[in-house]
């Protein structure tokens, strides 16, 4: 061999021979065989490779069919009908919105919400996000292992601390499944979801609502009687889960992600229609748990005792409510879905609080929610893949009137407690000095973060393919052969995905 190719500087492992040399190297300028934003290693767009990529819009989807949403729909549709499906519809929308913010900056970043929350800010302020962010998920599990446990109660008639019990068992037991791969666990909860879809499907079968009145609740924004604000703030805010923003952000970490301007904008695409999908389904749920209802409460002749149960349902409730008016065997298929309900969705609340130990629900929104607006739109963290500007303005008008309203329920509702319990007024003015100061140190804490410049650069940098490196190496590196993804997170994923 009359020349010789030197190795450039650093680690390449192995025995370090050249097993073979291109002897015509592509040409920088040859357009053919060079694209800076290209990886010549790409998949081609199709259906296979979109496959790649779905599984985290299910997971995620969860947080928006849970038993809580469960009960508040179910409590919306009796008090006010189809009224409130609006809500639904733009809260979901919204969610899809936030959804694929914390789906972009984990493609983007190749970090979670929790570990950019980490490496940004200051310790105390870090701490203190870590600490709300756990409390929100264990707030967001409680209605979930009550909903299980009352699904147990009905089936099988296990008294309800032994359910409680079997639930947590039972969220360990299959979260275990984990191991084996997020694949299947994404798996499984797909399962879970699809027969809650049957069941509250084929509750509305049963129900037999009216068309023309559900799309007009749906499309015509309307907010009747004294309790229909609370109520629709009630819906807004169950939809809306902060704990479910850390979860995506980490879960589009397991799949491999090609290294490339292209290749990180196809996955940022795939990963909005793979969460578009099942918040779809998960929007015709949530419909279906309204209309249920409604055709029930609405219906003539009915008993007092159907009433007082309409006025005040849960749960529990709803189960002898379905059982007197459409029979026994629809009582079983709602306690079927609100098992599956309760189950799929305390795994992802558990698999979330996971993340963010790396690193109510009103309470804390904030402090994930303008975090995440704020990576999302920001150059230091996501390089030139930040939002446009319509899409920065877009999200954050709708971010601040989430939040706004949330502080000014939040507000309102522990005022009008205070003034009309029967506390006497020592105690008033007690909890009143208490109280008041930690609103006003909650409202400087969200002007903070809303206000704070990042000064943390952690986009990753698109590797360039370089045409002169026509040499290859004799594989004996780990790192070999891998520089055409972006970091793949093995913690995130414990088994290799197809290419």
């Amino acid at each position: 061999m009359d020349r010789q190719q030197l190795q450039p500087e650093g680690n390449i492992g192995g025995s370090k021979r050249i097993v073979a040399v291109d002897e015509n190297p592509p040409s920088i300028t040859d357009s053919k065989h060079f694209d800076l934003d290209h990886d010549p290693q790409d998949q081609k767009p199709g259906w296979r490779k979109f496959l790649l990529f779905v599984g985290p819009g299910v997971l995620v989807s969860i947080a928006y069919i849970d038993p809580g949403n469960l009960e508040t729909d179910f409590q919306a549709g009796a008090s006010h009908g189809y009224e409130l499906l609006w809500i639904i519809l733009l809260g979901l929308i919204f969610a899809l919105i936030i959804q694929s913010l914390a789906a972009n900056i984990g493609v983007c970043t190749g970090k979670h919400l929790s570990e950019l929350c980490k490496v940004e800010y200051p310790k105390y302020v870090k701490y203190g996000l870590w600490l709300l962010a756990e409390i929100a998920v264990i707030a967001a599990d409680i209605p979930e292992v009550i909903g299980t446990a009352f699904a147990l109660n009905i089936l099988f008639h296990i008294p309800l601390w032994g359910a409680v019990l079997c639930t947590g068992f039972s969220t360990l037991l299959l979260l275990g499944v984990q191991k084996y791969g997020v694949r299947k666990l994404e798996l499984l909860v797909s399962l879970l979801v699809l027969v809650m879809a049957a069941c509250f499907f084929g509750e509305l079968s049963y129900a037999k609502p009216s068309a023309k009145d559900l799309f007009k609740g749906m499309f015509i924004p309307k907010l009747k009687g004294n309790s229909a604000v609370g109520d629709a703030i009630a819906l807004l805010g169950a939809l809306i889960m902060p704990h479910n923003l850390f979860l995506h952000s980490a879960l589009v970490l397991s799949r491999k992600i090609p290294n490339s301007v292209k290749g990180i904008n196809e996955a940022c695409r795939y990963f909005l229609i793979e969460n578009g999908i099942p918040l779809f389904v998960a929007f015709l749920i949530n419909v279906a748990m309204i209309a249920v209802p409604v055709g029930i409460c609405t219906g003539e002749n009915l008993s007092q005792n159907t009433i007082d149960t309409c006025n005040n349902l849960n749960l529990k409730s709803a189960s002898s409510l379905l059982k007197n008016i459409l029979g026994r065997s629809s009582s079983t298929i709602y306690a079927i879905a609100l098992l599956a309900s309760g189950q799929s969705s305390s795994i992802t609340g558990t698999y979330a609080g996971q993340f963010i130990m790396q690193m109510i629900l009103s309470f804390e929104l904030p402090f994930a929610l303008i975090p995440l607006l704020k990576f999302s739109g920001s150059t230091p963290k996501m390089g030139p893949h930040k939002n446009s500007i319509y899409i920065i303005v877009i999200s954050w008008i709708l971010g601040l009137l989430i939040i706004g309203i949330n502080i000014y329920y939040l507000s309102t509702s522990f005022v009008g407690w205070l003034m009309h319990n029967n506390l006497a007024k020592v105690g008033k003015v007690f909890i009143g000095i208490l109280v008041f100061p930690l609103m006003a140190i909650y409202i400087l804490a969200v002007i903070y973060l809303m206000f704070r410049k990042d000064t943390v650069e952690t986009f990753k940098k698109v590797a360039k393919f370089d045409p002169n490196s026509h040499i290859r190496v004799e594989d004996g590196n780990p790192n070999q052969g891998h520089g055409d993804h972006v970091p793949y997170r093995e913690d995130l994923a414990e088994i290799p995905f197809p290419e």
